[in-house]
Order: C-alpha cells, then structure tokens, then sequence
C-alpha cells in the first residue's frame, strides 16, 4: 500500500543570530519563534509522515505546552515520526519539500539538509527533494516577517 501525506509550517521571524533548516544552523540576522528550535523544514516533513499514517499533528505527539520539548532538536522529533512510521511497517518512498523564505539564501545549505533528512529517515539521498524559493517582497515572506515550509510525502509497505 502507498500513502501520501502533505504539510505546511509556518514560523514568525524575530532578530536573531541564526534559523535551523533541515537540521541546519545558518547563520543570519534572524531567529524563529518557537517551542522547540523552529525548524519548519523538518516540521513540515515529520507532520507529513505523520499525515500519511493518519495519526494526527506534530502538536498531538509532540505539544508545544509540554516543557519537554523546550527547545528540542527537530530532528530527534523526526526520528521519533520515524521509528513510528517502521512500526506501522512503512518506509519513503520520496520526499519533497519547498522553503518560502527571503532571505538568507538557502543554496549552499540545501544539500547539507538533505543528506540530514536522508540520514534521519533512512533513506537514499536521490529520495530527498529539498527547494526554496523567496517571497519576492510580498506578503510576510516577502517582508522576512516569518517562513514557510511545505512537504509532500510518500510512503509504503
């Protein structure tokens, strides 16, 4: 059987020093609001896994009222969507996933995030798509107010 599952993040933009992105710190003048470390990219992914299995939000496994999850790696959270996705007997098929973000510039830290998604989701690196694309000025991508990742998933037996 295959399933299909999508999702969107979104997190506000403050002044800051750095963003996490697929499990990468960039360094840059701003930060994200968030409980965890922000990370819509491997938000977006881990909620789309969890989508595909029809098992609920990112927030029902993983609440943001929850001093547990205080500025947790998202990655550890994605290994835990993960390991559930084996235990339901799934695996990738492929992911593919789009920041919206102004600025910084994502290119030289896409691969880096995709061999980390790769690793995390025991998967091949040909797997991962990881894009960006900016907000042109418009909207509050456009006024780097805040970012946006989207995923699409495929996973099966």
């Amino acid at each position: 059987m295959f399933r299909i599952g999508q999702s969107t993040d979104i997190h506000q933009l403050t002044a800051g020093d750095h963003i996490v992105l697929g499990g990468v710190t960039i360094a840059c003048e701003f930060s994200t609001v968030a409980h965890s470390d922000g990370d819509a990219l491997v938000h977006a992914i881990a909620e789309s896994i969890l989508g595909a299995l029809a098992l609920g939000d990112l927030g029902h496994h993983f609440p943001d009222n929850d001093p547990k999850y205080k500025d947790a790696c998202s990655l550890d959270l994605l290994k835990s969507v993960v390991e559930l996705m084996h235990s339901h007997g799934y695996t990738i098929g492929n992911i593919d996933a789009l920041i919206l973000i102004e600025k910084p510039k994502m290119a030289p830290h896409i691969e880096a995030m995709r061999t980390n998604i790769a690793t995390i989701c025991q998967c091949d690196l040909s797997q991962v798509s990881v894009k960006a694309t900016r907000g042109e000025k418009l909207g509050f991508v456009g006024q780097s107010q805040g970012m946006v990742a989207q995923a699409v998933v495929l996973i099966h037996e």
